[in-house]
């Protein structure tokens, strides 16, 4: 009977996992994310796994054994507690099914508007910011007090962090 199994994958070869299962009619789920990361400076939508190097498969041990799966080039273990491999319900993975197409985050490293923000570079290094608003692809502007004056100040994304 099939039922579905976690796997734990060799670190980025879950594609390669994938692609080498599904060959041998497993099935196999692996619930993408996206998410808006700053990648040199730059903001991007980047695609990842929700759970990095798990995937979820469904097969049959009587039709195709334990170790040929874990043979499988990308694969490295089954999660397993004690000597039993772990199962996942079936309920769980359809909600992940239906949920997983549309989720949508930001970076936690990604300022919102209002955060605060560290000046880490630049002439301003070491104040304290409130991040306001984008600025095209590599540069943000942040609201400076200054003289207690607020100052609104177009800035690199590389020169600031997110408190």
């Amino acid at each position: 009977m099939k039922k579905w199994y976690l796997l734990y994958c060799k670190r980025g070869q879950h594609l390669r996992a994938q692609e080498h299962l599904e060959r041998q009619e497993v099935n196999c789920l692996v619930p993408m994310i996206e998410l808006e990361k700053v990648v040199r400076g730059r903001p991007k939508q980047i695609s990842e796994p929700l759970f990095p190097n798990y995937m979820f498969i469904q097969f049959d041990p009587e039709h195709i054994h334990t170790t040929t799966i874990s043979a499988t080039r990308g694969v490295s273990h089954f999660v397993r507690f004690g000597h039993h491999l772990a199962t996942v319900e079936a309920s769980v993975i359809e909600q992940l099914i239906a949920s997983h197409p549309h989720l949508d985050n930001q970076d936690a490293d990604l300022p919102r508007c209002g955060d605060k923000v560290l000046i880490t570079d630049g002439v301003f290094e070491g104040l304290q910011a409130i991040y306001t608003e984008p600025d095209g692809e590599v540069r943000s502007h942040l609201l400076l007090n200054m003289i207690n004056r607020n100052v609104k100040q177009s800035v690199c994304n590389t020169q600031f962090q997110k408190l």
